[in-house]
């Protein structure tokens, strides 16, 4: 779905609103007012004109305005654009999750996809839905993740959380901790893997990438003592990663891991559940950190946060995360582009190389 374009082509990116009651518009507003991002891309915000002058108001940023369009392909460069995925008067609930804010978070999706795959926007940025109230018989999924991947038929793929100083996937995601062990192989560990390192070369443009794999277990099994997974299972996945040629070490004690200096040495780390990856990660990066879906034909990033009820509309979030969503966002879809371009022609890319420096 990767396209050739003009050196000065501004990308398309679209935003789903998420749920209306939660941080959604107010982070969206913030991030969009800053003109410095109609540099990168073309925005347009699948959602409601109506909900956007509800927020532009409470929040005061009434001199910011979303360019009203029709459809994605009408939207104008060099400003802010929004669609109207439903044209009711909606009543705001602030902070509160009820089902017509499910109902038009899913809305927003399904048009955002729809215009994806017919290449009326290039990338996706999702602001945060509530995985509750979304939940219908048209969407039955634990959350923007496994909903793009049966989108797009994919079998397979990463949660990837980025900030400037770490990168770090999930074995298994949205799933109960006491299943976490069971739910181990080597296939599914390789798996993960193969897509942390392709996702590595072709949407960091890292030529080389070393991954670190995080144990299961405290003191990654102790032998023995602590659990046999590490034996059984992760060690053998980290040895058949290096017989693929993927520089995959491991594994590591998660707590000595983060607690030292040695995750500088790693372009990438694979921890074995959620919260293991997470935690760590929303301690160093929560207010710049990005989540990004690695194994997808199309590139789609999010804020690494949640709908924060407790603080809607109090003119209080951060729209750091979405902005850097943003920003990664187009910098994937341009890395793509480059890496295709190496794919076809590895002789023009050096000699451009070479020549700038």
């Amino acid at each position: 779905m990767i396209r050739n374009f003009e050196k000065d082509y501004k990308i398309k990116l679209g935003i789903t609103h998420g749920d209306v009651n939660g941080i959604g518009y107010e982070i969206i507003i913030k991030a969009l007012a800053d003109q410095r991002l109609l540099e990168y891309c073309t925005p347009v915000v699948y959602g409601s004109s109506k909900v956007a002058s509800f927020y532009k108001k409470l929040l005061n940023y009434n001199d910011f305005n979303l360019n009203l369009v029709k459809n994605a392909e009408a939207a104008v460069q060099k400003r802010s654009n929004i669609v109207n995925v439903n044209n009711d008067e909606i009543k705001i609930d602030l902070g509160q999750s009820v089902e017509l804010a499910g109902v038009l978070a899913a809305q927003a999706l399904d048009m955002a996809v729809e215009d994806l795959k017919k290449e009326h926007i290039d990338v996706l940025v999702t602001a945060p839905i509530n995985k509750s109230n979304i939940q219908s018989r048209t969407f039955n999924f634990p959350g923007h993740t496994e909903y793009l991947a049966d989108k797009f038929n994919v079998a397979n793929n990463l949660m990837i959380m980025v900030s400037n100083t770490i990168r770090i996937g999930v074995v298994t995601g949205h799933i109960p901790l006491k299943e976490v062990a069971n739910k181990l192989s080597i296939e599914l560990i390789m798996s993960k893997i193969r897509i942390m390192n392709q996702s590595l070369i072709q949407d960091f443009a890292i030529t080389k990438p070393k991954i670190a794999i995080l144990a299961l277990n405290p003191h990654a099994g102790d032998n023995g003592l602590l659990g046999k997974e590490e034996h059984d299972i992760i060690i053998p996945a980290v040895k058949k990663a290096m017989d693929e040629k993927i520089l995959a070490f491991g594994p590591y004690p998660a707590d000595g891991f983060f607690g030292s200096e040695n995750l500088k040495n790693f372009d990438g780390i694979i921890a074995m559940y959620h919260d293991q990856g997470l935690i760590p990660f929303k301690l160093m990066s929560f207010k710049e950190g990005v989540n990004f879906t690695a194994g997808l034909p199309i590139v789609r990033t999010s804020p690494a946060h949640g709908t924060a009820y407790e603080i809607a509309g109090k003119n209080e979030a951060s729209p750091e995360s979405l902005r850097q969503a943003i920003y990664l966002a187009c910098d994937i879809f341009k890395n793509r582009l480059m890496h295709q371009e190496l794919i076809k022609n590895p002789l023009k890319i050096s000699n451009n190389s070479e020549r700038e420096s």
